[in-house]
This record gives C-alpha cells, sequence and structure tokens, in this order.
C-alpha cells in the first residue's frame, strides 16, 4: 500500500512538473495560431485596438458555464455589439479544432 502510495505521488510530483512546460507550449502555438489568422491586426492581449482585448474577453467570460465552446462559436460566427459598434468579421475558414485553441487561449488572458 505505501508503495503504491509512494508511486502515485511520484507520478503527480511528475505530472506536475511537466504541466507549465506544456502549458507554455500550448500558449506559444496558440499565439502563433493567432497571428498567423490575422486576429492580432485587431486584437491584443492588454489593450483595445479594433477589437476588445483578449484580457477583457476573458474577463467577460468568467464564471460563465461552457465559455470555451461559447467564444469558440462567436470566434467562427462572428458578430456585433458585444464590445462596441465596430463587428467582427466570422472567421468560418477557421477549423473548430483551432477556434477552440484561440478561445482557451484567450480565456486564460492569451498568456
Amino acid at each position: 500500500m505505501k508503495t503504491r502510495l509512494i508511486l502515485s505521488a511520484a507520478g503527480l510530483v511528475a505530472a506536475l512538473a511537466f504541466a507549465p512546460q506544456a502549458s507554455a507550449a500550448d500558449a506559444a502555438a496558440a499565439e502563433a495560431l493567432a497571428k498567423k489568422e490575422g486576429c492580432l491586426k485587431c486584437h491584443a492581449v492588454d489593450k483595445k485596438v479594433v477589437g476588445p482585448a483578449y484580457q477583457d474577453v476573458a474577463k467577460k467570460y468568467a464564471g460563465q458555464k461552457d465559455a470555451e465552446v461559447a467564444l469558440a462559436k462567436s470566434i467562427k460566427a462572428g458578430g456585433s455589439g458585444k464590445y462596441g459598434p465596430i463587428p467582427m468579421p466570422a472567421q468560418t475558414a477557421l477549423s473548430d479544432a483551432d477556434a477552440a485553441t484561440l478561445a482557451k487561449w484567450v480565456l486564460a488572458g492569451a498568456k
């Protein structure tokens, strides 16, 4: 029993040690995707450009159930009125997986 507990604890420590690296890699990949898709022409992490700052989007969705799914749908569908009068064009060529990647990154504060 003690051996299993020690091995489980060691596995947890190892997983936690690698989690920040995976998270940083995911964030870098998401940022690269945002650059590739032109998102950063209208958005910035911490200030309004044409569209809202990603940090403001994250605040708006904070605590919302299924925020990632809702934001991914919003990215693909576009829209107007949520953050002002300037509409966001639909990103229909973006895959569902890429929209989900971007949504997750934005909700994490684009970090």
